[in-house]
């Protein structure tokens, strides 16, 4: 004799079979972002990384074109280099925020280093310029000594290392620099291209 299923064990089979979907949406969203956002290209040191993100391009090029441009990366200067650990939890830290301000389009005109970022910068000329901090007797300041008006930071005289005179997102607008290319699929640009043209032609 065949027995109705009741609604609860009906709702059970339902919530069985949409949980695997849901997990497949999740996880291909998940893989699509990374794809999109060129995540793999963080985990390394190659300052083309920083680009990935058009509002970094005067940043770069003014780096590229300095002294610094020949001996260092971004990561040298602007990411910890004492333990492999606290490098990747501040390049985590400081990438989500990048991502998300750069995604709901907060991103300033004027970009300023924040605290956590100038303690950081500061440790870092400390370490590569030892033997100079020695002689100006700078080797000893740190980010939060230098708020509080017990020494200055390195950048506080020297102005214009490495970025020059950039102040904003319009200081260097031609500056050629190796943006990314886009993750658009050639067909779907082709298609956008044609329903563009189709729309200035009803607009005429």
């Amino acid at each position: 004799m065949h027995t109705k299923e009741s609604p609860q064990s009906q709702q059970r089979k339902w919530a069985k079979s949409l949980i695997p979907i849901l997990l497949g949406v999740i996880i291909g969203l998940g893989c699509y972002v990374m794809y999109i956002s060129k995540a793999a290209s963080y985990l390394s040191d190659d300052p083309k990384a920083c680009v990935n993100c058009h509002i970094m391009a005067p940043e770069y090029s003014t780096w590229f074109h300095s002294s610094h441009g020949r001996n260092t990366t971004c990561n040298d200067c602007h990411v910890p280099q004492d333990n492999i650990a606290r490098k990747y939890y501040f390049k985590a830290l400081d990438g989500v925020r990048h991502a998300s301000m750069y995604a709901l389009e907060l991103e300033p005109q004027t970009i300023r280093i924040l605290p956590p970022g100038q303690k950081v910068v500061q440790e870092n000329c400390i370490r590569c310029h030892s033997d100079l901090n020695e002689v100006v007797k700078t080797a000893q300041v740190t980010a939060p000594m230098a708020h509080d008006n017990n020494g200055k930071l390195c950048w506080d005289c020297h102005r214009d290392v490495p970025h020059g005179n950039v102040r904003g997102l319009s200081s260097a607008p031609n500056a050629r620099v190796p943006l990314a290319d886009t993750p658009i699929p050639n067909w779907l640009q082709k298609f956008n291209k044609v329903e563009k043209k189709e729309e200035t032609k009803e607009n005429k």
